[in-house]
């Protein structure tokens, strides 16, 4: 029998999940987070969750806060049973469900001013951020923060009814400024290198658009910590929903699927406090440089390699992408000769066992993680997976075969179908743009790489051009697994 979930209802579920050890009317809030979606929800709210099992920092709960008028339904959503989220851990011999209470409310659209309110209040010192990596308003072939993106020129036109995160903490720190009050630190929690200082580009340039004096305070006053975060989260759909309804007997609308390794590397720069997240596996560093490389590389540049071919080979899940002879074979000779060998070394770590820990992650059957998701948003994941390896190796004078391989497979798959007709289904805020020029780039390969925002000085780079068109002509001429039958054994071309 299946019961609801909320806090009425707990107690009730403690035979099949595991339930918070703590009162949840003990909690307070101390962080406000924007972007509450399924990374947020499976990472940072469960350290939280964790860390108040242990009785420690309970006034550190979560204020969840959305700008997107989706995030309104999802108030609703999570609203209804209490903010609580079923966190259901997935491995291929085991599986098991936690509820975790760490978030206590949530503001959405269209209360912008009450989230400005509770940035403002003195009990708020981290204000932290999952908004995707394109959330953050950044050109990607200069890494530079844009002030021409319209929703941008909008809140430094609009600063005191801000829309977007960015505006929203600009509107909070100026009140906390004229309060009194002193800056809470501001923490990214989002796939970017150097998270933080990206943010603190974003942060002061809106800033500087309305207020110059106001940016250069902010930069002066407020932390931007730098992280690495890692934890495998497919999207929530029927298939998760059942699976929690039926072997759980929880009623959750919006229940949180994840694998059960996570990470979290954290600069320690929090000048009003912080969690002891020390104490449930946060590891805390001086410089997270070498780990979020090592990551973003290895594996985010991973999962990008292994997206479009998935795709033009009409695979669905990424276990079944690893179970996929080519892919797994391709994957691994693309990691180990091109990848690692760039990748600086990182404290206590065996980067060939990272890879290997990695592929195994991909293989997990129970995640059910789609290569459509992989294949999402590549307008901004290329220019920071899969392009920054491609470009340390040809500034060393060394071969791309294999990452120009990558580039010429995404290209390919703009082209809107797979290799047996069927039609592909883009989700990339430069979709019709690049679908244009894949199409294009069938009488001139060129034509793809004039796409600067993205593939910038790269595209100039003689060995990259010949490796990219010869790749591409034998994805359209030989098909996607010939292709990489002959990059396996070397002889591509």
């Amino acid at each position: 029998m299946t019961k609801p979930l909320n806090l009425a209802s707990l107690e009730q579920h403690a035979d099949k999940a595991a339930i918070p050890a703590y009162d949840r009317d003990s909690l307070s809030a101390g962080i406000l987070h924007f972007g509450v979606g399924n990374f947020h929800r499976a990472h940072q709210a469960v350290y939280l969750h964790q860390l108040f099992n242990k009785g420690r920092d309970l006034d550190w709960a979560i204020v969840g806060a959305g700008v997107m008028p989706s995030d309104a339904k999802m108030r609703e959503v999570l609203a209804a049973q209490d903010f609580l989220t079923t966190v259901v851990d997935q491995e291929a011999d085991a599986s098991e469900a936690t509820i975790t209470g760490a978030m206590i409310d949530m503001i959405a659209p269209p209360d912008y001013a009450a989230m400005i309110e509770k940035l403002a209040d003195p009990a708020i010192r981290i204000v932290s951020l999952t908004v995707t990596e394109g959330g953050y308003f950044i050109d990607p072939a200069t890494g530079k923060f844009d002030p021409t993106h319209p929703a941008i020129v909008a809140d430094g036109e609009n600063p005191d009814t801000p829309k977007t995160a960015f505006g929203l903490i600009i509107a909070g720190l100026r009140k906390r400024r004229a309060d009194g009050v002193p800056p809470f630190t501001v923490m990214c929690c989002d796939n970017i290198p150097h998270n933080g200082a990206v943010t603190k580009a974003t942060v002061s340039g809106l800033a500087e658009l309305s207020d110059p004096d106001f940016a250069s305070w902010i930069r002066e006053n407020v932390a931007f910590p730098n992280a690495m975060v890692d934890r495998i989260t497919p999207a929530t759909g029927k298939r998760e929903r059942d699976i929690t309804r039926e072997e759980y007997g929880i009623e959750d609308n919006w229940p949180v699927f994840c694998e059960g390794f996570k990470q979290w590397v954290l600069e320690d720069d929090f000048p009003l406090g912080r969690p002891a997240l020390e104490e449930v596996g946060v590891t805390f560093v001086e410089d997270v440089s070498p780990y979020e490389l090592m990551k973003l590389r290895i594996l985010n540049g991973g999962h990008a390699a292994i997206a479009y071919p998935g795709e033009l080979l009409d695979i669905h899940f990424v276990h079944e992408a690893m179970e996929n002879e080519l892919i797994a074979a391709f994957l691994e000779k693309l990691e180990n000769d091109e990848i690692i060998p760039i990748v600086p070394p990182v404290p206590n770590t065996d980067l060939t066992g990272y890879y290997e820990l990695i592929a195994r992650r991909f293989a997990n059957p129970k995640i059910g993680d789609t290569i459509e998701r992989l294949a999402l948003d590549g307008s901004n994941r290329q220019p920071k997976f899969i392009l920054p390896s491609t470009a340390a190796r040809l500034e060393k004078g060394l071969d791309v075969v294999g990452l120009a391989l990558v580039s010429a497979l995404w290209c390919r798959y703009f082209e809107g179908t797979s290799d047996s007709g069927r039609e592909i289904r883009f989700n990339d805020e430069s979709a019709d743009r690049l679908h244009k020029a894949a199409l294009e780039s069938r009488q001139d390969p060129m034509i793809f790489l004039q796409e600067r925002a993205i593939f910038g000085s790269i595209a100039d780079n003689e060995v990259f051009r010949g490796r990219f068109s010869a790749a591409l002509e034998s994805l359209r001429t030989a098909g996607t697994a010939e292709t990489l039958k002959r990059y396996i054994a070397g002889d591509l071309a």
